[in-house]
């Protein structure tokens, strides 16, 4: 999982005002609400730095959060403005949480999870399509996986699984053949596309489709797939029908578990009457996909690449692990990079950075979550399991082979 990218958490519409909501992203809980004097969208850490309450719990006023704990009351910044047990006493210092940006974009709510400052943070994909709705009808909503959320990005712009994962929807196979593709890509995206044949449609649109002609006489159909980093694709597929585009976020909610939402939309069929036969079709074939991602083995994805085979229509799949390396490498893995607080490291309480941890260095000793390497934290954990064996390696009697010399070495070991 990695810091450092916008990410979009959740349907904008289901941020209600007046309501927090608690999501859920790289294993740190996040508090959503709208300010009452604009209705934008505020998005900070889900734990009151007093004794660790979830905000999410508490209640909207004016512009800041409350805590249901204590009463502490958080502003858009992250910062306590008011302490009801102490209203005659100074605000400490540490006083604070991360607080995060956020845009509201394309029908999502997006929180950018990291520390760079706004010129050296990725772009956020365009998926202006979405805001088209004189062309496009639009279907929303989520699907929960017990798969990390890389597995199901590299299964979603996998052309050559579907004759098999999903014959007679939208792959055939009758041909499974994958021919030649094209490219395009940039650093933070890759996008192939294709011509396939398509089986013979089914139901409504079956009944609709002008492609009635058996597979030697079919025409193919243009199909793309596209992943943005670190969790976004897109089908698009340009059916005898009309377009369809099927853009969705992987959403990490920690290395095992993913929420996906996804945006589905169409040319064909605009009315609602046919809103809930889209909606069936996507998750049909979520649904086929998770049958065979949830059962993948190992479950992340290897680090290195020569520990899976690859065939050329694995290119896309191929780059993603190579851009996800470099990833690493510049320092982005959450796992090399996370805040706990004092004492041993909890995944429920881990903090990302944010921005004004670089913006204001004077704040450096103001936060009471520090940043902490996660590696660190492991190696030190490592020390003090050795340090135990020493202890118990030392209190075990060595050539002890009666209870005489036994008592001896434990005693020696008392004194």
């Amino acid at each position: 999982m990695f810091k450092n990218f916008w990410y979009a958490v959740e349907f904008a519409t289901d941020v209600v005002p007046g309501k927090p909501k608690r999501v859920k992203v790289l294993g740190q809980q996040l508090v959503l609400y709208r300010k009452n004097s604009d209705n934008s969208v505020v998005a900070m850490s889900d734990l009151c730095v007093h004794r660790g309450a979830a905000l999410s719990d508490g209640e909207v006023k004016g512009d800041c959060i409350m805590c249901p704990y204590h009463g502490w009351e958080y502003n858009p910044a992250g910062e306590v403005t008011k302490i009801p047990a102490h209203p005659d006493k100074g605000i400490p210092r540490k006083a604070r949480i991360d607080s995060y940006p956020v845009q509201e974009k394309y029908m999502m709510v997006w929180v950018y999870m990291g520390d760079l400052p706004e010129e050296e943070r990725p772009p956020i994909p365009d998926w202006s399509a979405v805001d088209d709705t004189d062309t496009y009808a639009a279907v929303t909503g989520s699907f929960l996986w017990k798969s990390n959320y890389e597995r199901i990005l590299e299964n979603g712009v996998d052309v050559a699984h579907t004759p098999f994962v999903h014959g007679g929807v939208f792959g055939n196979p009758e041909k499974p053949e994958v021919p030649e593709f094209e490219i395009e890509e940039s650093p933070w995206h890759c996008k192939v596309s294709v011509k396939l044949n398509p089986p013979k449609s089914k139901g409504l649109w079956g009944l609709i489709n002008p492609n009635k002609q058996d597979l030697a006489n079919r025409p193919q159909v243009p199909v793309s797939t596209t992943w943005w980093l670190p969790n976004m694709i897109l089908l698009e597929v340009d059916t005898p029908m009309g377009a369809m585009k099927i853009f969705d976020v992987n959403i990490p909610i920690d290395e095992e578990t993913t929420l996906v939402k996804f945006i589905a939309l169409r040319t064909f069929f605009k009315g609602k009457w046919a809103d809930r036969d889209a909606k069936r079709r996507v998750f049909k074939v979520l649904y086929e996909d998770q049958a065979i991602v949830d059962a993948v083995r190992p479950e992340l994805l290897p680090f290195d690449l020569s520990d899976e085979l690859h065939v050329k229509s694995d290119y896309n799949a191929v780059l993603y692990r190579r851009r996800r390396q470099q990833l690493i490498d510049m320092g982005w893995s959450v796992e090399g990079n996370t805040i706990v607080g004092e004492g041993p490291a909890r995944v429920e309480a881990r903090v990302i950075p944010s921005p004004i941890r670089k913006e204001v260095p004077e704040l450096a000793s103001a936060w009471n979550f520090k940043e902490v390497r996660s590696r660190e934290i492991k190696a030190g954990i490592q020390e003090k399991e050795a340090a135990a064996k020493d202890v118990a390696a030392a209190r075990k009697p060595k050539g002890a082979v009666n209870g005489a010399a036994a008592t001896t070495k434990n005693e020696d070991v008392k004194a």
